[in-house]
């Protein structure tokens, strides 16, 4: 979030072992850093064996977005974006073709990476949150 960086991978399935993978890879991608991930309410997350590798890392920090509040989720609005200009009225004759897609997005989104801005504070955020 703070750079507009995005580091991503492409799964066919959303299990805690795929979460324990990309968390390797954010492991060696961003050395030294702690890293703080908002995350949705999902079992994934929460699993014991994502529990127990997370206690190896002590620099990553989970945060959970509340049910229903995806709007709080910078990943979601990225999903968005994403959607918006890379899958959206695309034609995809494989779901490689589509992956394909989405990879040649993520690698012209990290040429010209920004960092995502809030425009409301953290008291109008929380504030909202809590209805």
């Amino acid at each position: 979030m703070a750079t507009g960086e995005v580091i991503g991978e492409c799964h066919p399935r959303h299990r805690h072992q795929e979460f324990l993978k990309f968390l390797k890879q954010l492991d060696k991608e961003v050395s030294g850093k702690e890293l703080h991930l908002v995350l949705a309410n999902y079992g994934t997350h929460k699993h014991e064996k994502v529990q127990r590798g997370l206690k190896r890392h002590r620099r990553f920090h989970l945060h959970f977005t509340p049910t229903g509040a995806s709007w709080m989720d910078m990943v979601e609005i990225w999903f968005g974006i994403l959607t918006n200009q890379a899958i959206r009225r695309g034609s995809f004759d494989s779901v490689g073709h589509l992956v394909g897609a989405i990879r040649a997005f993520l690698s012209r989104w990290n040429e010209g990476d920004r960092p995502f801005v809030w425009t409301k504070t953290a008291e109008q955020i929380l504030a909202k949150a809590v209805r």
